[in-house]
């Protein structure tokens, strides 16, 4: 198991489950916030504290939501836009930084003009 981030992150990008994460295990796309399911240590803690709800466990998953679990782990495992090489694993957000693009499915997204609660 581990947690996904789904559609209602898309274009509010709080950031305060990355405050939250213990092993600095989720990134930062363009318009959308993504867990390396790799380095994911199924703590939770990312869950409770997202304003939209966007996080839950991939098995929890509602079906609208599914699409995201393969999106998420397409973020670490094939080449964004602009990079030749997929990101991977490598060991912490922090190191990586903004990474100013997203998947497919992220950029594919509807615009919206959403503010957190």
């Amino acid at each position: 198991m581990t947690f996904v981030i789904a559609d209602p992150c898309i274009d509010v990008n709080d950031k305060s489950c990355m405050e939250e994460c213990p092993v600095d295990c989720i990134y930062e796309g363009d318009r959308k916030l993504y867990i390396n399911p790799d380095e994911c240590i199924d703590c939770g803690a990312c869950e409770p504290v997202c304003p939209v709800q966007a996080i839950t466990a991939d098995r929890r998953t509602p079906p609208e939501r599914r699409p995201h679990i393969a999106d998420n782990r397409r973020f670490f495992t094939e080449p964004l836009p602009g990079r030749a090489e997929p990101l991977g694993t490598p060991g912490g957000a922090s190191e990586a930084g903004p990474t100013g693009v997203d998947t497919q499915l992220v950029t594919d997204w509807p615009h919206t003009d959403v503010t957190p609660a």
